[in-house]
């Protein structure tokens, strides 16, 4: 068994406890491998070990990747920040973005989103720690933003995202992620339809379990420490 083999099973295995704890689905929570910065072998492990949702944070790197990589049928995710020079890539290569924030930047992936690919899947991030470096949307701006990317064609907005700061205070992490989880139902009370909650990650994923996630994003715990620089 391969090391990624290894690391995966322990992943899921702590996805599966964290869901039985909340008396949750296992199934209700997707896996999505976090490969920014790791070569298309390791994506390659992988995808033998079962995993076929990936996520990347730099669209340059992760386009020459998934065209090394396209003749296997993965799913990828764009979950960094999103510069206005690179939507067109991410709007031609990705399944799912995550990191949407500004109602500009959801326009020009609209408007970059091939018909022939179908709709766009769309999280929009919120900043639920407040801190001034983080990306994301204030939570007091975040319904005209939903209400803005809701009506762009090409686009289908499916849920929230979030990266709050790290800590290793479980109730810390679980208050950040009912936070997030609050904003959802509000948005789904007037009537939004959303479905996905992206948040946790190698270090926090069980309180984000425990808070409602339906995508956890986990690269560390798979692939292991990443190349500095």
């Amino acid at each position: 068994m391969s090391t990624i083999e290894s690391n995966l099973q322990v992943v899921r295995a702590r996805i599966a406890a964290a869901a039985k704890a909340a008396g949750r689905d296992p199934d209700d929570i997707a896996l999505l491998a976090v490969s920014k910065t790791f070569a298309a072998e390791r994506v390659r492990a992988a995808y033998a070990a079962g995993q076929r949702e990936f996520g990347e944070n730099y669209a340059q790197e992760a386009v020459e990747k998934i065209a090394a990589l396209s003749a296997l049928p993965l799913v990828w995710h764009f979950i960094g920040p999103i510069q206005s020079n690179k939507t067109r890539l991410i709007a031609e290569h990705f399944a799912w973005v995550h990191s949407v924030a500004r109602e500009r930047i959801a326009l020009r992936l609209a408007e970059a989103r091939p018909q022939a690919l179908g709709p766009l899947d769309v999280c929009l991030q919120v900043n639920v720690s407040g801190e001034t470096t983080k990306s994301g949307v204030a939570a007091e701006e975040l319904r005209p933003l939903a209400e803005a990317v809701r009506a762009l064609p090409r686009l289908r907005l499916r849920g929230l995202m979030a990266v709050p700061e790290p800590s290793d205070d479980p109730g810390l992490q679980r208050r950040r992620f009912a936070g997030v989880r609050t904003l959802f139902e509000q948005l789904n009370a007037a009537g939004f339809g959303l479905d996905t909650l992206s948040m946790g990650m190698s270090q926090d994923l069980e309180a984000a379990v425990m808070e409602g996630a339906t995508i956890v994003r986990v690269g560390t715990a798979i692939f292991g420490e990443r190349n500095k620089g």
